[in-house]
């Protein structure tokens, strides 16, 4: 796979993104509230599926050697390996179906908001299925603790990835994905 350089610097700059908004945290426990589903989200919209999801795996890898990328600037293997390790993972399948989904038909709200909760259900299923292997939790006591409490806000992120995309698409002429 040959990449131009503004592909490769937009997958730079997305995985940089991703890495800022994982900072703009709530830190709760088990798994802390950030807007880094917003960032893949926007990414995917914008420059498509293979491009995001190469961001979002430069992403993985930056945090996997140690860089601090994770919520609450935290890095390295360990990170991976604990709680949050799935739903870090799961970016990159996020990133993957929500650009294919937004591909595949005409770009629009509805269009947007479909591919985003699919992708984010990608998320949420890889992210608790590694939680109940970490945590030794169950299945109920696992979507209690991880995914019932974030739904509120990952709706508040969808609607607002999926109003803004089209425009910002429109006036930064990024439309990879179209």
């Amino acid at each position: 796979m040959k990449l131009k350089t503004s592909e490769i610097t937009l997958c730079g700059l997305f995985a940089a993104l991703t890495a800022i908004m994982s900072q703009i945290a709530i830190p709760i426990q088990p798994i802390p509230i950030n807007l880094a589903t917003f960032s893949v989200f926007m990414c995917a919209g914008l420059i498509g599926s293979k491009l995001a999801t190469i961001s979002q795996l430069i992403y993985v890898f930056a945090g996997i050697v140690g860089l601090p990328v994770f919520s609450s600037f935290r890095g390295g293997l360990s990170v991976i390996a604990g709680p949050t390790g799935g739903y870090i993972v799961g970016y990159i399948a996020a990133a993957w179906i929500t650009g294919k989904i937004i591909e595949t038909y005409k770009p629009k709200f509805i269009v947007y908001s479909i591919a985003m909760l699919f992708g984010l259900t990608v998320c949420y299923a890889l992210g608790t299925a590694w939680f109940m292997v970490v945590s030794g939790n169950n299945l109920i006591a696992s979507l209690s603790m991880c995914v019932f409490p974030f739904i509120p806000g990952d709706i508040c992120k969808i609607v607002g990835a999926a109003f803004l995309l089209k425009p910002v698409c429109k006036a930064s002429k990024l439309n990879y994905s179209f």
